[in-house]
């Protein structure tokens, strides 16, 4: 179902793969909060698409990021303390006597320690390392869209919202961020056709059963080193009611699993097309489904290499 991949962030080097224009009115609108507001939530982005930001402009969104940087290395700095302080006190109850809520005390502590360090290392880098690139459900990317004819790089959230659709869908059917090859005249009839995109990424990653019956992650590469142009769909989403935010999603789509996929215990595949169709997907004839499965059809078959994820 490709709950995760790592993409192309950094939104000088999608340029150059897409040949597309940046549409920054959408950029500054993701990042964009009133500072007033305490409970203004940062929005989620891999952080290898800030690094570029930051590196390369342009220089209002630079400028938004740093302003959430600043505050978030705040909160951390501020739980990081609280955190220290909670296994400080976990320690000295356990050498008093041991108890259960002092071990859970020390255990969760020293995790959160850890997890509030790395996101902190990560603020500070400038130049990004291959896991910042990574998305999941929930995470906005750079996408490709095609706007009067024109190639155009927006950011969207991965996972679909549907317009006409509750906000609550999110919760109800976590997981819109697949459409099946097999519903896309079913559930996805008002997008596809009629709301295409194209993700760039380098890896996908699935769950999958071990042969013990444990959880694993695999990352799927394929072996050309090329990147995936994963076929999408997307939606403008706006709130009846006036309260909730606009917001443009999307989902990857997926088909029956390439052989080595299935092979490595997985059964779908994201539908990974040549760089001729790109045009010819973004630019859509409702009237004309079977060209669009035609592109599917012909698709890139590169072997998918698989190794298990950290």
């Amino acid at each position: 179902m490709c709950y995760s991949a790592q993409v192309r962030a950094e939104h000088r080097k999608f340029q150059r793969q897409t040949g597309a224009t940046m549409e920054l009115k959408e950029y500054v609108r993701l990042y964009w909060s009133d500072k007033g507001d305490a409970g203004a939530k940062r929005p989620k982005v891999p952080r290898a698409m800030e690094i570029g930001f930051l590196r390369d402009g342009p220089p209002e969104i630079a400028e938004l990021i740093r302003q959430w940087d600043a505050r978030e290395m705040q909160a951390l700095e501020q739980e990081l303390f609280k955190q220290r302080r909670r296994v400080a006190d976990g320690e000295r109850s356990l050498q008093a006597k041991a108890t259960k809520k002092a071990q859970e005390d020390v255990r969760i502590g020293r995790s959160r320690v850890e997890q509030i360090k790395g996101r902190i290392e990560a603020l500070k880098r400038s130049e990004p390392q291959p896991d910042d690139a990574r998305i999941y459900p929930g995470y906005y990317s750079n996408v490709l869209v095609s706007e009067g004819g024109q190639r155009v790089m927006r950011p969207m959230r991965y996972q679909c919202r549907p317009a006409g659709k509750p906000a609550l869908y999110d919760r109800k059917f976590p997981g819109t961020y697949n459409a099946r090859r097999d519903s896309l005249e079913g559930f996805w009839k008002a997008q596809f056709g009629h709301h295409h995109a194209l993700m760039v990424a380098d890896v996908f990653y699935e769950n999958v059963a071990a042969p013990d019956g444990r959880n694993q992650v695999l990352a799927f590469t394929p072996r050309t080193g090329e990147p995936m142009l994963i076929a999408c769909l997307w939606s403008h989403w706006t709130d009846p009611a006036g309260v909730e935010p606009a917001l443009d999603s999307f989902a990857a789509i997926t088909d029956d699993p390439e052989p080595e996929v299935a092979a490595a215990g997985h059964d779908r595949t994201i539908i990974n097309i040549k760089p001729e169709h790109i045009d010819a997907w973004l630019n859509p004839d409702p009237a004309n489904l079977q060209a669009l499965y035609a592109i599917f059809d012909d698709r890139q078959h590169p072997y998918y290499e698989h190794r298990e994820a950290a």
